[in-house]
């Protein structure tokens, strides 16, 4: 395949690290016929495998990566991983997502509060890494009139810790108080991120963590574990509230604070719009892409 890219008269191929473990036996045995380029998502292995795939896909992404040139990584969370790993540190480039995601906001959902004093909103599908079910648990901490919770998102991924989400909801001290809206398309969750009043993912594992991103972008404060991207994205208490991983009476506080504290969302919310406005474009990564592309070609 890559024979036929460079027959074509391509100067230089970029591998999405999805693709990377197909290619590994083969980068692993001979040189690439052009020069290369990785775009990586996601560490090695990816994120939501187990074994025996997880150190399988590890492994050949690896012998993929000895081959490329550089090592274009979305985020500093992963770059660090990287670099953990043994990858050179001077062949490894940040390029996050654009800041600029949801450009159009679609028809407004009305009062998320639903007569309490908060809207909180989660967008994250409902997988075991998103920590949906944390959520619940510390929600059922906050005193019932004090917020609702929005949850949007893909229901039916995993089908196993959906059916415990299920369950967990259908409990007495969660009635009424959370609202499942399952997925919804770029505008209807643009909608959603400017009529709520914080944000709150508490995911392990997220490379960059775009939907934080996002509601930075709207002025909404974050609220999360102290794990993945997030603590490159905002810092605890000055544009979100970090949870140690895994302390879900730390994260019922947390939501508490901010349904207890107007003047605490709006100061981290003000303060995290200011950080977001300051991430590239999706135009000026663009830029930054095709750069480090000409760069590895004319050093050929």
């Amino acid at each position: 395949m890559l024979r036929r890219v460079a027959q074509s008269g391509a100067d230089i191929a970029v591998l999405d690290s999805i693709a990377a473990a197909y290619l590994g036996p083969w980068l692993w045995a001979s040189e690439p016929p052009l020069p290369m380029v990785g775009m990586l998502h996601q560490p090695p292995g990816g994120i939501d495998y187990g074994p025996p795939r997880q150190p399988v896909q590890a492994w050949l992404d690896r012998l993929a990566y000895r081959r490329l040139r550089r090592l274009l990584v979305a985020s500093e969370a992963l770059a660090g991983d990287l670099r953990h790993l043994g990858q050179p540190a001077d062949r490894i480039h940040v390029i996050p997502p654009g800041r600029d995601v949801a450009q159009r906001v679609g028809p407004s959902p009305g009062d998320l509060r639903q007569g309490r004093r908060t809207a909180f909103l989660c967008v994250g599908n409902w997988v075991e890494r998103k920590g949906i079910l944390s959520l619940l648990e510390a929600l059922a901490q906050v005193a019932p009139e004090a917020a609702t919770l929005h949850l949007v998102g893909a229901t039916d991924v995993e089908p196993t810790y959906a059916a415990r989400v299920r369950r967990r909801l259908g409990e007495p001290d969660l009635t009424d108080r959370v609202v499942v809206h399952g997925p919804l398309n770029v505008e209807d969750v643009a909608a959603m991120y400017q009529a709520a009043d914080a944000f709150v993912l508490p995911s392990l594992k997220e490379p960059f963590g775009t939907v934080y991103g996002e509601a930075m972008a709207f002025g909404l404060s974050v609220v999360g574990w102290r794990a993945g991207n997030l603590p490159f994205l905002a810092e605890d208490n000055r544009e979100g509230l970090l949870v140690t991983p895994g302390d879900v009476r730390g994260l019922g506080v947390a939501l508490q604070r901010l349904a207890d504290e107007p003047d605490l969302r709006q100061r981290l919310g003000q303060a995290a719009k200011i950080r977001a406005s300051a991430r590239p474009t999706w135009d000026e990564v663009a830029a930054l892409f095709f750069e480090h592309l000409r760069q590895v070609s004319a050093s050929t």
